[in-house]
């Protein structure tokens, strides 16, 4: 059949082609976005892929699987995104009473979005080859696609190629049109970067996806939210809890000053939220919600991306509004409390 369809794609089907390719789209896809962070470029790159792919089907020799040989395209054209820096960057003007505390350390990821779970179903981990070393949930976390931006564009592709996808250590230097050798130098400094980015292997799992203990844990962190509890918010948080939110570069590691951000920053002028739980790479998520003082409505301001560790909290990265659309959330919602 997959014989069949290319035979017929190169002679001109676009049927045929859509067929052909349309098994692979949306792993393609994720592959994308974690090469690139940005859901919105991911989107982007697969559509050069398809166009590349397309134009360039005459060249397939067969000598790997089609799903290969897309991959091989795919991580070409986000090596081009990279490299031309043609990428959405985006803009962040804080309002004039924001006055956040001095942050741990200043973190540039201003192109990171988070990537919506419905989005990832239909994807398993059936797909990666035998030498993959991470699971489909662990590579799509919030933590994994930050840590991959700071690797340079070719470490980043072989440590996916490889440690993601699974790609035996020939097919990757074939694909990036480099020696072995040099795939397995540039697989090692990459692997040294995460080692140091990510938590330790040994740290504790995070509850299951969706099951009664993560429930209950959300639940707690809405109340927090909603209630502007900062005593009760701390205490759902590990010790060396990070906080970030891109585009701002700002990040701050640690109960004491995530606390002090909250009732500083995020709680300030009697703020009042609601939230939406909804679920982004993996973890759960709110959309948040501002109470208008005047009542009736609710305005949105932004998504926050929960990571969990064990029974508390490890990480909360807020977005901003830009991104709520990709998860079906609205920039307002009408404001239920009000009479």
């Amino acid at each position: 059949m997959t014989n069949d369809l290319i035979i017929r794609a190169r002679a001109g089907d676009g049927a045929a082609f859509r067929e052909l390719v349309a098994p692979y789209e949306r792993e393609l896809e994720i592959h994308c976005y974690r090469f690139l962070g940005s859901a919105a470029d991911a989107q982007d790159a697969l559509q050069e892929t398809l166009l590349a792919a397309w134009q360039g089907l005459g060249g397939f020799e067969e000598r790997s699987s089609i799903r290969t040989w897309l991959y091989r395209v795919a991580t070409s054209r986000c090596l081009n995104a990279l490299r031309s820096r043609k990428r959405r960057r985006r803009a962040s003007e804080p309002p004039p009473d924001f006055d956040p505390p001095e942050p741990t350390r200043l973190l540039d990821v201003g192109w990171l979005e988070p990537y919506p779970d419905l989005l990832l179903e239909g994807v398993t981990d059936d797909a990666p080859g035998p030498d993959a070393r991470y699971e489909m949930h662990e590579a799509v976390s919030l933590a994994f696609v930050t840590a991959l931006q700071l690797l340079p564009p070719r470490q980043r592709a072989v440590l996916i190629l490889r440690d993601v996808l699974g790609f035996h250590a020939a097919e990757v230097a074939e694909m990036l049109d480099i020696t072995e050798q040099s795939a397995s130098s540039a697989l090692k400094r990459a692997r040294s970067t995460l080692q140091a980015q990510l938590p330790s292997v040994d740290a504790d799992r995070p509850p299951g996806p969706e099951s009664p203990e993560e429930r209950a844990l959300v639940a707690q962190l809405a109340h927090a939210l909603e209630t502007s509890d900062v005593d009760e918010l701390v205490g759902l948080l590990t010790d060396d809890v990070l906080l970030r939110m891109p585009p701002m570069p700002l990040e701050y590691q640690g109960r004491d000053l995530a606390g002090r951000f909250f009732g500083t920053v995020a709680f300030r002028n009697d703020r009042r939220y609601h939230v939406v739980v909804t679920r982004a790479n993996g973890q759960p998520a709110f959309g948040l919600y501002l109470h208008d003082p005047r009542g009736g409505i609710l305005h949105a301001n932004g998504l926050m991306v929960v990571t969990l560790r064990g029974d508390r909290v490890s990480a909360l990265t807020r977005f901003e509004n830009g991104v709520l659309a990709r998860f079906g959330l609205p920039r307002t919602l009408p404001d239920d409390t009000t009479g």
